[in-house]
């Protein structure tokens, strides 16, 4: 009966992460769509999709340079979105990214969808499974969306007509939604985009999405404990 549980928790957790990964693929397709009718040849969302492997700064690299910013601010800014893997890293148990060398591949594979569902796990070894099922599907998929979305990008040169461009804005809307509740966050991110509207005009492309990150200064607040009432 052990065993049967376990079997299920299993192929449950095999599901999800392949269903996550279906989702990170259908994101990637306008991924590379988007790099290519931007005016970045096939190699460079091919090359991004495998060596960083990190949605997010990938598409804030190929926005800010095709707006005609600095590939220096472009990389920077991926850096400074990248850094979120630090507290990742810190938060998995010991052991989750592997050992020796395998523990270089664990952390490449890194990413939101492979820690969540480790973390969600009750044991190190779901935990492991989880991590490492989820991190190596989306090595696959991310790189393999990207390439087959530069090849549509090359034949259909506006993506607007079958709404890619506007994928990847609306998945990022829908993760960071639950996250505004949160007073404090919901101040934050109204400031950090209040700031990168007021700087904009004065600007070049990119440094106003790196100026408005100076709002996450407000998260670091400490917070002011509520006053205990007398029972």
């Amino acid at each position: 009966m052990r065993t049967l549980k376990r079997g299920v928790l299993r192929d449950a957790v095999l599901v999800k992460a392949g269903l996550t990964c279906l989702a990170v693929m259908a994101v990637s397709l306008s991924y590379g769509a988007i790099a290519v009718t931007s005016g970045f040849p096939l190699w460079v969302p091919a090359a991004q999709s495998v060596l960083v492997l990190a949605g997010a700064s990938e598409f804030l690299f190929i926005g800010i340079v095709a707006a005609g910013g600095s590939p220096l601010a472009a990389a920077l800014a991926g850096l400074l979105v990248n850094a979120r893997h630090l507290p990742y890293g810190l938060a998995l148990p010991p052991g989750v990214t592997g050992r020796g060398w395998r523990r270089l591949v664990g952390t490449h594979v890194m990413n939101d969808e492979s820690v969540v569902f480790a973390l969600a796990q009750e044991d190190p070894p779901r935990q492991r499974a989880a991590y490492w099922a989820c991190g190596l599907g989306v090595l696959i998929c991310w790189p393999g969306g990207a390439v087959v979305g530069a090849l549509i990008g090359s034949a259909v040169r506006d993506t607007g007509t079958f709404g890619l461009d506007a994928m990847f804005p609306a998945v990022i809307l829908a993760l960071i939604v639950p996250g505004l509740r949160d007073r404090m966050t919901l101040r934050a991110a109204l400031a950090g985009a209040a700031v990168a509207l007021i700087a904009t005009p004065f600007l070049p492309a990119g440094l106003p999405v790196l100026l408005a990150l100076a709002a996450v200064l407000l998260l670091a607040q400490p917070r002011t404990a509520e006053p205990r009432t007398a029972s």
